[in-house]
């Protein structure tokens, strides 16, 4: 029996976005990564490129991750104090491709720490590390839009990837990351028109559509996460298919969602029948990040080291055969 010839042909290429910037190009990096570019579906290279490897993130707060399980907080012990340290650690230990420094302290409704206070610990995780940075706000939108206000231009020349951009707050943002050069993460629900929009309105003041990443928000393995998939998916065939809207590289930031809930973080002792969580908690982020990979998601924002290095595995594997 002849196998019918499946292959399918797309119209558009997914766009190629550029974070960090190497000391020719201004910045500090040791290297820049690139991330986008497709011309098919995740990891089908008989039908398509796949010029660049999907890129792995781990997340560093800039306070003590009191609201981590111990599981996932025993793996910084002795650096979690210290952002600059922890963001060292992670860098020469467990090799992620980027750096994500969450801004948690300055929530109004924490410790509310001060846009200075944040730009100068910017300032120093850029000094002591050499991979691209991740920055991303606390979630308070005022608070963001000030806080911003002096990281970005801190940051300026490094080429790093901002965060997040809404339908609701998007120009402050969008303003300082082109002028201090910047990428941005724009943020949605789990809804394609809604990130479309958010990209329009981007677009609208001047942003290039090329310089900017799509985040339609990225639940964990059990917890949405079927549905999730399926919005990634008509989201990238969307911008296979010529879509310019849709057309942009995807992330997925899973650490909170995942360490979140009760099947990565319960431990062996209540729940006897569920196996070692010191094993079941990576694998449970590990798996949400396969998922994500298969469905186009072109970074993931990732917590354990186990974890990253089960997830580059992976990736190594599904890399195979695209002709390098």
């Amino acid at each position: 029996m002849q196998i019918p010839d499946v292959k399918s042909e797309w119209d558009n290429e997914i766009s190629t976005v550029k974070i960090g910037a190497t000391e020719k190009e201004g910045g500090t990096r040791s290297a820049n990564i690139s991330v986008g570019g497709e011309t098919t579906l995740p990891f089908l290279h008989f039908e398509g490129s796949t010029p660049h490897r999907p890129v792995l993130a781990m997340e560093v707060w800039d306070i003590p991750p009191d609201s981590w399980p111990p599981v996932a907080r025993e793996q910084i012990e002795g650096v979690m104090e210290d952002p600059v340290e922890w963001a060292q650690k992670c860098e020469e230990e467990f090799e992620p491709d980027l750096v994500c420094l969450k801004l948690k302290g300055c929530d109004p409704f924490g410790q509310d720490k001060s846009p200075e206070e944040a730009a100068k610990l910017v300032e120093k995780v850029i000094e002591a590390t050499s991979i691209p940075l991740i920055v991303w706000g606390c979630g308070d939108d005022d608070k963001d839009n000030e806080v911003f206000t002096l990281v970005s231009p801190a940051a300026a020349g490094e080429n790093c990837l901002l965060g997040t951009i809404t339908e609701d707050n998007y120009r402050t943002l969008a303003a300082l990351s082109k002028a201090d050069g910047h990428k941005i993460v724009a943020e949605s629900p789990v809804d394609i028109n809604m990130a479309k929009q958010v990209n329009t309105l981007a677009l609208d003041i001047g942003f290039e559509l090329e310089n900017l990443v799509i985040f339609p928000n990225s639940p964990a393995l059990g917890y949405g996460i079927e549905y999730v998939y399926s919005i990634m998916e008509r989201t990238r065939l969307a911008g296979l298919k010529g879509d310019r809207l849709m057309a942009q590289p995807i992330l997925a930031n899973i650490g909170g969602e995942v360490w979140g809930t009760k099947e990565a973080k319960i431990p062996e002792e209540e729940k006897p029948e569920w196996g070692d969580h010191r094993k079941r908690g990576p694998m449970w982020e590990a798996t949400t990040a396969f998922t994500y990979l298969q469905s186009g998601a072109d970074i993931v924002v990732m917590r354990h080291p186990e974890s990253i290095k089960a997830t580059k595995l992976m990736i190594e594997r599904l890399m195979e055969g695209r002709g390098e």
